[in-house]
């Protein structure tokens, strides 16, 4: 009966990581595709997956838009806008640098680093340097490292001394999925910096 009961828990670690996934990514479906379900339904063509088609090719033609001259007066009269309303303009500009630092750009997360914490006990934490110039806030031989924390999708900013800070070869990509699974997904070799 014991060993039954090891089996059942080896099945049951070995399907949730692939079961998760599946219902995670069949919510994120039902909901793209559920956008446009009444619409298309309401004129009689619903295919099941036809939303999300939908919603790609519009994404892509605002990609494609935003890229060109048509973007520059809809930026300008979206800041001007964001401008009369204060609240909209931070909110605006806190998630377009967010997004921006993640998959735009300027991709702040391409440099992990660990940082030296405690020196006494030597405690180190995996972090991204994500400003190097911190004269906007008077502070020098500092740098603005963030922590993301584990198993969640937040994290913290921390100010470090320079010295502190050590570079890691490692793909950024690795990087942040080791301090998200609180490491226990551990580096791929092939993945790893020269």
């Amino acid at each position: 009966m014991k060993k039954l009961a090891g089996y059942l828990v080896q099945g049951a670690l070995f399907i949730a990581p692939l079961a998760i996934t599946v219902y995670i990514l069949w919510v994120i479906f039902r909901f793209f595709d559920g956008l446009l379900e009444t619409l298309l339904t309401d004129i009689g063509f619903y295919i099941p997956g036809l939303g999300i088609v939908i919603i790609l090719i519009l994404l892509v033609l605002i990609g494609f838009l935003g890229q060109t001259i048509i973007a520059r007066p809809v930026k300008m009269l979206m800041g001007k806008l964001f401008d009369k309303v204060p609240l909209l303009k931070i909110i605006y500009s806190a998630f377009n640098d967010l997004l921006s630092a993640f998959v735009g750009k300027q991709k702040k997360f391409s440099n992990p680093v660990l940082v030296l914490v405690n020196e006494e006990a030597r405690l180190e934490k995996v972090g991204f340097l994500t400003e190097k110039d911190l004269s906007l806030l008077e502070v020098k031989d500092k740098v603005a490292v963030y922590f993301p924390h584990s198993y969640n999708f937040s994290g913290e900013l921390f100010i470090v001394p320079v010295k502190n800070i050590k570079p890691l070869k490692a793909n950024p990509a690795q990087v942040m999925k080791f301090v998200v699974s609180a490491g226990v997904s551990g580096f791929e070799k092939e993945e790893q910096l020269p």
